[in-house]
């Protein structure tokens, strides 16, 4: 396997993708504003990589001789003051600019299902705007549309520890959240296929009731899930945007939108949301 570039690699699947390339033996770099996050992994294949992707100066020269770039790039709760644009677009555009430069055979991206009918959402608007890039860049591509990490499902589990969890409408539609390990395998196997978009999800189709009653059983709490109307959703996500800034309503505004409707996509992989409860509460 040719030398690997792994933009994003301190985030929840970054560390997956970076355990995958040091089990395969691959030769690859780890990009990271903050390397010291990387002290677990230890391999004379792997390159830790200090980069800042939003000052493009930064990253001069990092990808020669790289065959393959997998970014994973993108905010999930923002901290710093950075924009969904400033990070899921710019940054990534930054890389991919980098990328053609030293002539990258291959780039990966990961985006989110149904990304492309959610331009609406701020951090939507900003992968879908970087994906429109990457397909008039010249390079191979493939753009990976994961249903929702097994991190993402923490919201469940933070509402089950206070002893009930709060679903919009009758918790019936659906999903298959994907573990970060599982998924890191299916980057791996998109380096060498002819597809532009792969959606993956997770070994098992769970209703949102079901997550709910999961979170509750790891938490040790008793099943009691309270169904809100769903005009309260809808009602929360304009409010959220008049009177929150982006930073704050970003992330509520992707998770009550996925809400309403079914996240699924093929299954692929082994790990178990409720094993990933069990080992949160630990």
């Amino acid at each position: 396997m040719k030398k690997i570039a792994i933009a994003g690699a301190t985030g929840y699947l970054g560390k997956y993708l970076v355990g995958q390339l040091i089990e395969l033996n691959a030769e690859g770099i780890a990009l990271a504003r903050n390397t010291e996050k990387l002290a677990a992994f230890d391999s004379k294949n792997l390159q830790k990589v200090k980069a800042e992707l939003t000052r493009p100066e930064s990253l001069k020269g990092l990808l020669n001789g790289v065959d393959t770039v997998i970014s994973t790039v993108g905010i999930t709760r923002q901290k710093d003051g950075l924009t969904y644009m400033d990070v899921d677009y710019q940054a990534n555009k930054n890389l991919l600019n980098e990328a053609v430069e030293a002539g990258v055979r291959k780039f990966i991206y990961v985006s989110v299902l149904n990304g492309q009918n959610m331009k609406q959402l701020k951090i939507c608007e900003a992968k879908e705007r970087f994906v429109d890039e990457l397909k008039n860049s010249g390079l191979n591509y493939t753009v990976i549309r994961p249903t929702g990490f097994f991190s993402d499902m923490k919201d469940f589990l933070e509402m089950a520890k206070k002893g009930s969890v709060y679903l919009f409408g009758n918790g019936h539609k659906k999903l298959n959240p994907i573990h970060g390990a599982d998924l890191a395998k299916v980057c791996f196997d998109a380096i060498e296929t002819d597809k532009t978009e792969i959606e993956v999800g997770g070994p098992d189709i769970l209703s949102h009731n079901q997550i709910a009653e999961m979170a509750l059983q790891a938490s040790g709490k008793k099943i009691k899930i309270v169904h809100l109307p769903d005009f309260l959703r809808k009602a929360s996500i304009g409010f959220v945007r008049t009177f929150f800034p982006q930073k704050t309503y970003g992330p509520v505004e992707f998770f009550l939108t996925a809400m309403a409707f079914d996240m699924v996509a093929p299954k692929f992989g082994t790990h178990k949301l409720i094993d990933f409860f069990y080992d949160s509460v630990k």
